[in-house]
């Protein structure tokens, strides 16, 4: 498997990754930390240069009539005065600048930490077979520097051994830090993925509560808007009434419309999408204890209502499945409102823990068919229903039963 290639890293030592973008790669910028280590690598190879050439001056009587020493140490050390030079540009052309001093490895001393320093940079930030490549051909070249400067104190096949030792420490220094740092590039790259991938589910959890929230409202605006139809419909085919009961229905008629307004400005306000970060508190939702108020509310508006109630352990019922059977129970009433005005509406109420809460609401079918209703509607009012019950787990049917009513019927399980 081919390794991958480590992005142009603006340091020397490891530390915190910084992926460039193609400009800063064609233009490095230094930091405060790259001028740092860049300082430090002038001047300890600068110290080097000194220090060699020093000592390279220093008298070796076993040597003196070997080697013409006077001109090599002086090219030696402006060959190494050039490399630490050079060391400002290593960021920008790492394997240029170490392919073209190369032959120096075959007999320079003095410019020796600078070009292992241009082999370090390389064998970082370029692929393992040009490393390799850059190691294999160094070898070579270590061959002849124990022929060309040879040491006083040390054998030609000692300072061959130490030449090898030094280039494959380097060499596996400089894989461990291209490692460590492949490995950090990796881990950033699969946390940014990772919180991409959850500040996606978390718009679309927002995007799912809002479209249910403005369900809801949907259920709660139509069953506002079919009582304000019932009590003007009332009105209108009874235009001589008391005027007590034109009042009161006026009355109805103002609060129903007031309040379907106030519906219709929260559902705009859940689906704006400017206010999905910060969404107004949502009022409470309602629960199994609010179904006679649902049903006296029907009651006042006209609609003859006979409700049963067998469910033991009301207090126990949880949040979920309350709210269900009333959403149920306003469906139900809501649609023979609409489709069968003046029939009487039976609403049951039957279960307990672990058997389940069973609602039914049933309507005789109105003579001569479903009547189109006076007050249009967007026809999605079961299928809403229908997703609710199953998202919790339990049954719906609705249609025309045997006996000619029409039958809403829900089984919501209730866990003991």
């Amino acid at each position: 498997m081919t390794s991958a290639v480590v992005p142009e890293h603006p340091w020397l030592l490891p530390g915190a990754l910084v992926v460039p973008t193609a400009r800063s790669r064609a233009h490095p910028r230094r930091t405060t930390r790259d001028w740092i280590v860049d300082s430090f690598a002038f001047l300890l190879s600068l110290s080097w240069v000194l220090y060699s050439t020093a000592d390279a001056l220093t008298p070796h009587p076993t040597l003196a009539t070997r080697l013409p020493y006077g001109w090599m140490i002086v090219a030696d050390a402006l060959l190494g005065l050039v490399c630490c030079g050079l060391l400002w540009f290593r960021r920008r052309w790492p394997l240029g600048l170490a392919v073209a001093s190369l032959p120096l490895t075959a007999f320079s001393l003095a410019a020796a930490i600078p070009l292992l320093i241009f082999y370090f940079t390389v064998v970082v930030h370029r692929r393992t077979a040009v490393a390799l490549a850059i190691s294999a051909a160094g070898l070579v070249t270590n061959f002849a520097f124990g022929y060309l400067r040879p040491d006083p104190d040390m054998s030609y096949w000692a300072v061959t051994v130490w030449g090898v030792v030094i280039a494959g420490t380097v060499l596996a220094w400089g894989m461990f830090v291209r490692a460590r740092r492949q490995l950090v590039v990796s881990l950033r790259e699969r946390a940014e993925r990772a919180e991409t991938e959850q500040q996606l589910r978390v718009a679309q959890a927002r995007q799912l509560e809002r479209t249910r929230i403005a369900r809801e409202m949907h259920d709660v605006l139509a069953h506002r808007i079919s009582l304000l139809s019932l009590h003007a419909g009332a009105l209108e085919f009874r235009p001589d009434a008391p005027a007590e009961e034109v009042a009161k229905a006026a009355g109805v008629i103002r609060g129903s419309a007031h309040a379907a307004l106030q519906d219709l400005r929260e559902v705009i306000g859940v689906l704006r999408a400017e206010t999905a970060d910060e969404e107004d508190p949502q009022r409470p939702q309602p629960t199994l204890g609010d179904l006679p108020a649902l049903i006296e509310e029907s009651r006042a508006a006209g609609v003859r209502v006979n409700a049963s109630d067998l469910v033991a352990a009301r207090a126990s019922v949880p949040a979920a499945v309350g709210r269900s059977a009333y959403r149920i129970v306003q469906e139900g009433l809501t649609n023979a409102r609409k489709h069968a005005p003046g029939a009487v509406v039976t609403v049951n109420l039957a279960g307990g823990p672990s058997d389940g809460l069973t609602v039914e609401i049933r309507n005789r079918w109105p003579v001569g068919g479903v009547n189109a209703p006076e007050l249009p509607g967007a026809g999605t009012g079961l299928v809403g229903i229908t997703e609710r019950v199953t998202l919790a787990g339990g049954r719906l049917e609705h249609g025309r039963d045997d006996r000619g009513d029409f039958r809403l019927a829900a089984w919501l399980p209730w866990p003991a």
